[in-house]
């Protein structure tokens, strides 16, 4: 589906829903999910939240990580809600590694910039393409645990990757072919938008919310704040409002941004 293509919201160009239980009610179990956020920046918290609520299971969600226990994408993990998870750092969630290990949820690791690469040629319309990242790896060979059994052996490990030779700066070099991600929604935080869902991210949440917007067939957007349209420079758009479908305001609240892992230096320590 090209951008283009994308199915109409209804309501003409104002995409903004009344709450974000409205906008999650079609996402059904089964659904593939593209989620922003990188750690616990910019995660959809609001949206995450509502599709607990919902009740949809059987979830793929690809995301760079998972969040942590009772947190981000953790809510849904915790809750028993994901079949698979297409990630790349997966370090900082019991609950993930209990439930990967215990043969109750599949994994597939992707390096982090062929995860971005894939979600942004889902949305611009690139069915895949080739990367020297992996050649050589079992990342590439095949043979990483997807799904173990509950004695511990491997019940699914991933498949070789198709590999192709060309020509860079006159050297013959190896390359993987990655295949793109289309998800059925995408789940992302903004700062700012427009009721025309053009977005503006905030430093580090910057990171793969707008990409997973690009992936989505259906993107939901929470964002903190909604302006009329005109109010924001085209110069400070982030991304376009076409590839936005739903956008739901989300005020930050105390205590809706936690802080992963923090790090302190003691008074006499240099800067």
């Amino acid at each position: 589906m090209t951008v283009s293509e994308r199915p109409a919201t209804g309501r003409g160009l104002d995409k903004v829903v009344g709450s974000a239980a409205e906008a999650v009610a079609d996402i059904g179990s089964g659904s593939l999910l593209a989620v922003g956020g990188f750690g616990l920046s910019g995660n959809p918290s609001s949206l995450i939240d509502a599709l607990l609520a919902q009740g949809a299971d059987d979830l793929t969600v690809v995301s760079n990580n998972c969040g942590i226990e009772g947190v981000g994408l953790g809510v849904l993990l915790g809750a028993g809600r994901l079949r698979k998870m297409v990630a790349s750092y997966v370090g900082e969630n019991k609950d993930f590694e209990s439930q990967y290990l215990g043969g109750t949820l599949e994994v597939e690791l992707n390096p982090q910039g062929t995860l971005a690469e894939r979600l942004r040629a889902g949305g611009s319309g690139v069915a895949a393409f080739y990367t020297p990242t992996g050649v050589g790896t079992q990342f590439a060979l095949g043979g990483l645990p997807q799904v173990y059994n509950a004695d511990g052996s491997v019940a699914k490990a991933s498949a070789p990757k198709e590999t192709r030779t060309f020509v860079v700066d006159g050297e013959p070099r190896s390359y993987v072919l990655e295949e793109a991600i289309r998800a059925d929604f995408a789940l992302v935080h903004a700062l700012v938008a427009d009721r025309h869902g053009n977005l503006v991210f905030n430093k580090s949440s910057r990171n793969f919310n707008p990409l997973a917007a690009m992936s989505g067939k259906v993107t939901i957007v929470e964002a903190e704040e909604i302006v009329e349209p005109g109010e924001l420079d085209p110069d400070d758009i982030h991304l376009p409002g076409v590839f936005v479908h739903r956008l739901v305001h989300a005020p930050a609240t105390e205590g809706s941004k936690p802080i992963e892992k923090r790090t302190v230096r003691t008074e006499n320590e240099e800067a």
